[in-house]
């Protein structure tokens, strides 16, 4: 699937040429060219990046990327005269993730834009892998949250381990044994029926009062976490 870039240049030439090496390269491109369509359409749809130029009319470049960033984290490179070092600065500060000066190498543009799109899937791959789900229950391991069916679930951070250790092997029967030693520690001392008591937590708090059971008991074995249907115990 090609990325979807949004060009707001208002000099009709630059944009052409503009345009027809991006679709060259295999993005899809879509042309504004002033200020406030270009702010319009920034925030009509969602984009893989904008290129946005400083001079424009109707709105200025570092007004449009100031109303921008009120709304969208979208990546954003500045085209800029080559002596407005202020507005370089500015829009740096404004939240510009990088800039290009006029005249610029269009091999320099193309290089720059591959390297944004690259940092940003990287980082929503990271933040993707922040994320855990089973069903209709997601935990942020970033931020320790837990919600179900769009619900806050609060648990103490034992029951917040346990549940992530459940999770991340989702579909896997983990025994008594193994979730003391992943989740407690090799070193801990005491009745493995600690884990009996915390799943019991669990299941108070995350299926009490919503429909579906989501921890499962497998007799003689352990527990598990497989999103649907009915307990086994």
């Amino acid at each position: 699937m090609s990325s979807k870039i949004l060009l707001v240049e208002d000099e009709s030439k630059i944009a052409r040429v503009l345009q027809l090496e991006l679709q060259h390269e295999g993005y899809e491109v879509s042309l504004a060219e002033d200020g406030r369509k270009g702010l319009d359409m920034a925030l009509a749809e969602p984009w893989d990046l904008i290129l946005l130029d400083i001079m424009l009319p109707e709105l200025s470049g570092l007004e449009v990327l100031r109303r921008l960033r009120q709304q969208s984290a979208v990546p954003v490179i500045l085209l800029t005269a080559r002596d407005a070092v202020p507005d370089r600065v500015s829009g740096l500060d404004q939240g510009a993730n990088d800039y290009v000066t006029k005249p610029f190498a269009i091999e320099e543009l193309l290089a720059r834009i591959r390297n944004l799109l690259r940092l940003t899937t990287q980082q929503s791959q990271a933040e993707n892998d922040q994320i855990l789900q089973a069903e209709d229950i997601l935990m942020n391991l970033k931020s320790r949250e837990v919600t179900r069916m769009g619900k806050s679930v609060e648990l103490t951070p034992k029951e917040f381990d346990l549940l992530q250790y459940l999770l991340q092997h989702k579909g896997e029967v983990k025994s008594r044994e193994d979730i003391i030693s992943d989740v407690w520690g090799y070193d801990f001392v005491g009745d493995t029926n600690i884990v009996d008591v915390y799943i019991r937590y669990l299941r108070q708090k995350l299926e009490k009062n919503f429909p579906g059971k989501l921890i499962h008991t497998i007799r003689g074995v352990g527990y598990l976490i497989k999103g649907s249907g009915p307990d086994e115990s």
